[in-house]
């Protein structure tokens, strides 16, 4: 089934039921499942949907009482759903198929964001891989951009030492790029960059950002991610679990300030502005052309194949893997 991602509320809600009434009904007159849910980053705007559908009540109307918990990066994520220290968990999609390939039993289920906001932020601009040489990148041990920078140095032919990881914890990418001790840090555009603007501007800094997508990198960008064995023994789980996140990403289109006000309230650290600011952001990664085409949380087999094909090739990845063995469709089929 397919669905505008801008689509009249009541319409996108409508949407969400996929479960037999009785089969639903049955779920949550019993005690909801506690499961907790992995964000691939420290909680910022492109997380509120997941608060949102806890405050809304969509993830108890499926059967299920979530703990949202953050995470320091996709990899992170991807071993502590294999090891069975979380239930579910978004992960970049690149992360997820390199974890696959060392052995991690795991898949992808759903399809969170469509297209990758990660890139690298800066002071100065830095428009080609090229101009990246001899510079200091920081980035956490399990960033993505791990996974993903190595992917584009080897389709442009260029040294993985073309530029000097400087690792760090996300905490502190920022103290480290305005204090010089970098000249880059990984970083997306929804997450990361309104909250660096909020620090440079006061200090007259303009803030820079190169999305990987403009060095090539197309793949899908965020999946819903679980166990192997929890996909086959539950697989009505992760398909609840499914559509009440969509539920809960289409009432978050529809309503984003109301959205970063839940943000805001389930976690009083962050800044109202800068959450809305940053959920702005990641809509445009969600509301795609491709998303419109093919319905939201949707993995078509020939993109997931051509991405699987990418991150193979790019990382030499010596293994017979297919998209069978990475994801693992709850909302339709492909």
């Amino acid at each position: 089934m397919k669905t505008c991602m801008i689509a009249p509320l009541l319409l996108a809600l409508g949407l969400g039921v996929a479960a037999p009434a009785a089969t639903v009904q049955a779920q949550t007159a019993a005690a909801p499942r506690k499961v907790t849910f992995l964000t691939n980053y420290v909680f910022h705007g492109r997380h509120s949907p997941f608060f949102v559908g806890v405050d809304k009540g969509f993830y108890k109307e499926a059967g299920f009482d979530v703990q949202i918990q953050p995470a320091t990066g996709s990899g992170f994520v991807v071993t502590a759903v294999d090891s069975g220290k979380a239930d579910y968990g978004m992960a970049d999609t690149g992360s997820m198929i390199q974890g696959i390939a060392k052995g991690a039993k795991i898949k992808g289920f759903m399809v969170f964001m469509d297209i990758s906001t990660s890139g690298l932020a800066s002071l100065e601009s830095y428009p080609t891989l090229e101009s990246l040489k001899g510079k200091k990148v920081a980035a956490g041990q399990t960033d993505s951009a791990r996974v993903t920078l190595p992917i584009l140095l080897e389709r442009r032919k260029l040294p993985t030492d073309w530029f000097e990881w400087v690792t760090s914890d996300p905490g502190v990418y920022m103290s480290l790029l305005m204090s010089g001790q970098t000249d880059l840090f990984t970083a997306s555009i929804d997450g990361d960059v309104p909250a660096l603007e909020k620090v440079a501007a006061p200090r007259g800094k303009k803030v820079f950002f190169t999305p990987f997508s403009d060095w090539g990198y197309d793949v899908y960008g965020y999946v819903l991610v679980a166990t192997n064995d929890s996909l086959a023994k539950d697989p009505a789980g992760a398909k609840r679990f499914a559509e009440a996140t969509r539920k809960a990403v289409l009432y978050s289109i529809a309503n984003p300030e109301e959205t970063a006000q839940i943000m805001v309230k389930s976690n009083p650290t962050l800044n109202y502005e800068t959450t809305l600011a940053q959920w702005r952001q990641s809509i445009k990664a969600i509301d795609t052309a491709y998303v419109k085409q093919n319905g939201y949380g949707v993995a078509t087999a020939d993109r997931l194949q051509n991405s699987l094909d990418f991150v193979r090739r790019a990382l030499k990845l010596d293994t017979k893997i297919g998209k069978d063995d990475i994801y693992a469709p709850a909302l339709t089929g492909r």
